[in-house]
């Protein structure tokens, strides 16, 4: 492959031939002619050359016309395709437009094909269906089957006849026929139930069932025939009301005869005086003692373990006695059984909600619960024991709460009732016991430093109401409360005041107060405001009496503590220096007798107090106080009083001696 030079490389090596041939000749015309000379020998070569070849050149002309010959024939051929391609093109154009409007045609036949079929198939009245709905009984599945097919085509007439459609005229008559023929069958089915309801010892649930399980029938009448349905619903309003109605009345009757024979009177209120001659249940059909009028024992677990007990047969427990409580919760579980059913009943198969549901459950149970609220009036009206009437409060709003939670809200207003009869009776018993308690005069009641009874009547109740409302509080029951905490604490200080010495009725006020805590506390949360009361007041007079029991024995020494200890605090040494023959007289008091004045406290504190654990508590308060002031005392001293005095190590192990186990 030759080389190629650049330009101006090139033009480089011309600029050096000139200057080559300017250097060697001399005659430029000369060097011209010799160029045109060396011109015409390349010339006449190359035209020998040519002839030379002339052949291969014609040959090769005549090659190349004949490729021209063949190139035009192929132009030719491909202009006659290029021609046929764009016949073709147009063809597939217009063939894919009617393909497209084939197709939408097809969609448009095929979709009023399908609404068209459905309709003929809507509209037409099959002998199957005819005879299933003349001939089989109305509990068949099939039946069940082509009354929907049947509600479903009197539903299409009824539409089309309203836009005038000409082929609702065809069907209309036989369509009607079926459906009085089904209206027929199926009312005498449901009034058939409904009938069964009347015959006694029915368990209702069955007949209920059944119904639900054809629940369309009446959603079938309801659609075509008003009136019927409302027969139908008038029916049974009439006989479940009558049914249920009936049912109560008998069953609070016979639950009544099974209450105690001997209630509750104006006379067993809590500070009414006690009388010796009763005995505890003097009958076994008795709950008139007053230690069971105040005190809830196991009458708490009806709220709990009981609340869903199966209800009282009263035929079977002739020989049993209950409570006001007992009988109350057995009549309202009762209740709350069957009108939940019947108002889920009521919802599902007349198919109604809200205000009509209300309504309708209104209809059926509204007798029954006016004569269940009559009751309660007449059999509270009489009632004086609280405890009941307040677990009877606590029942309905746990009965309520029951009942929302099956999403029955039916009975508000019957639980409202309900509330409104014994709130106004337990709140009037309440306050009679708080006027008894403020009425009652000290003298009357003998003089024992042990617990009083109306105490441990009030500490039982309050311990009771306290515990029962703990779930549910109540701003009335905690007011009434604090009024009778206040009447009891007042007559605990007049029954204090009856004894003569100091001693003698801060020991009453402790035994009453620890009798009030303790009940509290077992029965209640530690933290409840009645504990906490009568905590401080304890707590006072323990102090109190600590101080009261320590005087005689080791006054002196309290006394020096309380009137010298200043002069330490001041750093008046002198004055106390000044005291050194009374501090060596109170030293040489406490050496002789510190060990016999232990025991004279111990005998004396547990025989203060009938609760052993109440009595070490206090004697160890005491003796805790004692070495307190024991080592105020020493710090008092002078050195030749302090080396006189009693090791306090060995107070300390003669004290421990007295620690006890409780």
């Amino acid at each position: 492959m030759a080389e190629v030079t650049p330009p101006q490389m090139t033009e480089q090596l011309d600029n050096e031939e000139v200057r080559e041939i300017l250097k060697n000749t001399t005659d430029l015309r000369q060097y011209s002619r010799q160029i045109e000379k060396e011109f015409k020998e390349v010339e006449n070569k190359s035209i020998e050359d040519y002839i030379a070849e002339s052949q291969n050149i014609a040959n090769l002309h005549n090659q190349i016309n004949d490729c021209d010959d063949v190139l035009e024939r192929m132009e030719n051929m491909l202009m006659s395709f290029q021609s046929v391609l764009n016949n073709i093109s147009t063809e597939i154009t217009q063939l894919q437009r009617k393909s497209v409007s084939m197709s939408l045609q097809l969609t448009n036949r095929q979709s009023v094909k399908a609404q068209l079929s459905q309709f003929i198939e809507d509209m037409a009245v099959s002998e199957e269906m005819i005879n299933i709905i003349m001939e089989t009984p109305v509990t068949e599945r099939d039946f069940s089957t082509q009354l929907n097919v049947l509600n479903h085509k009197l539903s299409l007439v009824k539409e089309l006849s309203f836009n005038e459609s000409k082929s609702t005229s065809d069907v209309s008559d036989v369509l009607q026929k079926l459906r009085l023929k089904a209206m027929a069958k199926i009312r005498s089915y449901l009034l058939e139930q409904i009938y069964k309801f009347r015959k006694p010892m029915t368990n209702y649930q069955i007949p209920q069932n059944a119904m639900l399980k054809h629940k369309f029938f009446f959603e079938f009448i309801l659609s075509n025939e008003r009136h019927v349905a409302q027969e139908i619903c008038s029916e049974y309003i009439d006989t479940m009301g009558k049914i249920y109605y009936s049912y109560f009345k008998s069953y609070s009757t016979r639950l009544t005869s099974l209450k105690f024979e001997e209630s509750c009177t104006k006379d067993d209120l809590m500070g009414i005086e006690d009388n010796a001659s009763k005995g505890i249940f003097s009958k076994t059909t008795s709950l008139k003692h007053k230690s069971t009028i105040f005190t809830i024992g196991k009458r708490g677990d009806i709220l709990n373990q009981q609340l869903e007990a199966p209800i009282i047969v009263p035929h079977a427990q002739l020989k049993n006695r209950y409570t006001v409580e007992a009988l109350f919760r057995s009549e309202q579980y009762a209740l709350v059984d069957n009108a939940c059913r019947e108002y889920l009943f009521v919802t599902e198969f007349f198919m109604v909600r809200g205000t009509q549901a209300q309504d309708l459950f209104n209809q059926i149970m509204g007798k029954t619960l006016t004569l269940m609220i009559k009751n309660l009036e007449t059999s509270i009206h009489d009632c004086f024991d609280t405890i009941a009437m307040f677990l009877c409060i606590h029942l309905i709003f746990r009965y309520q709460l029951m009942c929302h939670k099956r999403c029955v809200p039916a009975l508000d207003k019957y639980w409202d009732s309900l509330q409104s009869v014994i709130w106004p009776r337990l709140e009037l018993v309440f306050r009679l016991n708080i006027q008894s308690i403020h009425d009652c005069d000290p003298t009357k009641f003998n003089k024992e430093l042990g617990p009083h009874y109306i105490t441990r009547r009030y500490a039982e109740f309050s311990a009771a109401i306290v515990g029962i409302s703990e779930h549910f509080p109540n701003e009335l029951v905690s007011r009434l409360l604090l009024e009778l905490q206040n009447e009891v604490e007042c007559f605990i200080l007049r029954m204090a005041a009856i004894f003569p010495t100091r001693k003698d009725q801060l020991i009453y006020l402790i035994n009453n107060y620890d009798l009030v805590l303790g009940v509290l506390m077992e029965h209640t949360r530690d933290n409840s405001k009645e504990a906490e009361a009568f905590r401080e007041q304890l707590n006072a007079r323990s102090a109190e009496y600590v101080e009261e029991i320590l005087a005689p024995h080791f006054g002196g020494i309290i006394q020096f503590v309380k009137e010298c200890e200043h002069f330490f605090e001041k750093e008046q040494m002198d004055e106390l220096r000044k005291q050194e023959r009374r501090s060596l007289a109170l030293v040489a008091s406490f050496s002789a007798n510190w060990k016999k004045s232990l025991e004279e406290l111990n005998r004396e504190v547990l025989l203060s107090f009938p609760s052993l654990l109440t009595g070490s508590q206090l004697l160890q308060l005491a003796l805790a106080s004692l070495v307190q002031y024991y080592h105020r005392f020493h710090k008092l001293l002078t050195p030749n009083a302090r080396a006189q005095l009693t090791n306090i190590h060995v107070v300390m192990v003669e004290i421990k001696k007295y620690k006890s186990n409780y």
